[in-house]
């Protein structure tokens, strides 16, 4: 039976630690037929138009490990609002059945990149990410601190993206 009282949503890059909502709880959750990569382009938030940056979308194949959270049926509206406006024409919305930590499985918002838009980036390659990630900065940051909190969030969850570690030690010189 399927709880109708609350909602979920998949985080898998920034919004592990910074939602910007309210929600019930979180915990650890596993996306099958999609993975994380580095494949927008960021024209706002973490790059402009003139110097892009890069940010985290989903992509098919292999699976995502990210974090869950459950959002209250009074919450939903506000936050699928917030969300939709964070996240831009840049990603699908789709639902998609998430495990969650505990050993449940909930249907869940995931937010899948686009590979139609114009900032789709596709599959590049280290150098090219390195050079596009290295000075990029937007309306929250730059683009380094943003690749850095999300492996350091992950690495804090105990989910380890062997990619992602190699790249970050390329942005911190390790």
């Amino acid at each position: 039976m399927v709880d109708a009282s609350t909602f979920w949503v998949f985080g898998y890059g920034s919004l592990i630690w910074r939602p910007g909502f309210s929600f019930v709880s979180a915990q650890g959750a596993f996306l099958c037929g999609y993975h994380r990569s580095l494949c927008v382009y960021s024209h706002r938030y973490r790059g402009t138009p003139k110097e892009p940056g890069l940010v985290f979308g989903l992509v098919p194949g292999g699976c995502c490990e990210g974090r869950a959270f459950e959002i209250s049926r009074a919450h939903w509206p506000e936050v699928l609002e917030y969300l939709r406006a964070r996240e831009g024409d840049v990603y699908h919305e789709e639902n998609h059945r998430l495990q969650l930590a505990d050993g449940r499985f909930v249907q869940a918002l995931s937010f899948i990149a686009d590979d139609t838009h114009e900032q789709y980036a596709g599959r590049l390659d280290m150098d090219a990410q390195l050079a596009l990630v290295r000075d990029a900065k937007g309306e929250t940051g730059t683009n380094r601190d943003y690749i850095i909190n999300t492996l350091e969030h992950l690495s804090d969850l105990g989910i380890f993206d062997k990619y992602l570690d190699s790249l970050g030690n390329k942005l911190t010189d390790k």
